[in-house]
């Protein structure tokens, strides 16, 4: 009977083996999370059969993609509009305001 077992048993670490193989080195971080979010973590673990560490990998990794995805002027929206003092057409006439910046300064040094 303990025979019989072996094999599904071996072939599992095998298995498990095997993919720690792949994973790249990583450090390791402490994390002090709230009750509720642990048991989140555990409940996901038990039932996905992955670590607990997996489970938060897989989370920041979803959250930090997530947060990249945004377009730029999602990123940027907090700073439209903070600069007083620019032409309204600064974005559409780039070339005209650079090139009179630079002569104004050129004058300015004279």
């Amino acid at each position: 009977m303990y025979h019989e077992a072996l094999p599904s048993v071996r072939a599992s670490v095998l298995h498990v083996w095997r993919i720690c193989l792949t994973l790249p080195p990583m450090k390791t971080l402490t994390v002090r999370l709230p009750d509720a979010v642990v048991m989140e973590i555990e409940q996901e673990s038990r039932l996905r059969r992955v670590s607990k560490s997996d489970i938060v990998r897989e989370r920041l990794l979803r959250k930090s993609r997530s947060a990249a995805g945004g377009s730029i002027r999602q990123t940027i929206a907090d700073l439209i509009g903070s600069v007083e003092g620019l032409p309204p057409t600064l974005s559409r006439n780039k070339k005209k305001y650079l090139a009179e910046n630079i002569r104004a300064k050129k004058t300015d040094r004279r």
